[in-house]
């Protein structure tokens, strides 16, 4: 029996579902029985009937479920898979705002801690932010962690009054524009397609940004047959399984999440095996920081 059988077989003896993020390796999104961007894993993690999810991401990903989903067993093949943004906010500041700013609203990137979320009035994701921002009743917007999806909200949002954080994704972050310009010479044809967590200078030359989704969509929807992509290379895998006779290209220095590429499948079978790595949220942090999450999912829909 390979290891994939052997996932197969522990997954039915542990009545367990298989999570994976666009970012983790192609093997991993092969086995898995639901893959998407953080909004549609939090969505899917609500409805599912099986007991025990195994979530192939970072922490704050397990940990979003598990908050959904008290009753449930979530597992992480890797404890120490982490995301470096989500701790790039404080409760310190966010009370600070919250004094200087009258009417605020604190809008957290779902891609942040449990810890976070507590101190938050409303998550969102990078597909949903402009529609539940557009939503909210508050005309003064702290959005914690990623400046970078801050601004491009606020670009798409301008009737509302912006306080941007510091924090930023260190992979989108240190996507270059001259790279871009390089693969542009080299594919004159293609189109840029971009995730916000990019810095401005990089959105500004982009033909299109949005989620990891929404790149998806539109590079399957476009009549074009060479796309540039300014995000992390796992989502490579999706693009051309969906797109057989479509060209991806990415910059020189690949966009690589190191966390995101810490699951492996014998990770996966061993925490099936064993059960380790659970999720453990208290009961107090839990019912704070679900707030921000089902009102996330009640303004998305």
């Amino acid at each position: 029996m390979n290891i994939t059988e052997e996932i197969q077989e522990l997954k039915k003896e542990k009545n367990a579902v298989i999570l994976a993020h666009y970012y983790v390796n192609s093997e991993i999104q092969e086995i898995a029985d639901y893959i998407g961007d953080s909004y549609y894993l939090s969505k899917a993690a609500v409805d599912l009937k099986e007991q025990t999810i195994v979530f192939c991401g970072v922490s704050f990903m397990g940990e979003s479920a598990k908050i959904l989903n008290p009753g449930k067993t979530v597992l992480m093949p890797d404890t120490t898979a982490d995301c470096a943004m989500a701790h790039m906010a404080d409760e310190e500041t966010i009370r600070r705002m919250r004094n200087e700013y009258e009417d605020l609203a604190v809008v957290c990137y779902i891609n942040s801690t449990a810890e976070l979320k507590r101190h938050s009035d409303v998550c969102v994701t990078s597909a949903n932010a402009v529609k539940i921002v557009k939503a909210l009743p508050n005309q003064n917007i702290f959005f914690i962690p990623d400046r970078n999806l801050a601004h491009f909200v606020a670009e798409q949002v301008p009737e509302k009054h912006f306080v941007y954080n510091q924090g930023y994704c260190p992979v989108h972050e240190e996507i270059q524009v001259q790279e871009i310009l390089k693969e542009k010479e080299l594919h004159p044809q293609a189109k840029i397609l971009t995730h916000p967590e990019c810095p401005q200078a990089v959105r500004e030359m982009s033909d299109y940004i949005g989620s990891t989704s929404g790149i998806i969509a539109y590079a399957g929807k476009s009549e074009c047959m060479e796309f540039i992509i300014c995000t992390e290379t796992g989502v490579r895998s999706e693009l051309e399984k969906q797109n057989p006779g479509k060209k991806f290209y990415f910059t020189a220095t690949k966009p690589v999440c190191h966390d995101m590429k810490k699951v492996t499948l014998e990770k996966i079978r061993d925490v099936l095996k064993n059960g380790e790595n659970e999720i453990q949220v208290t009961e107090e942090l839990r019912a704070e920081s679900v707030r921000p999450l089902q009102r996330m999912l009640e303004l998305a829909r």
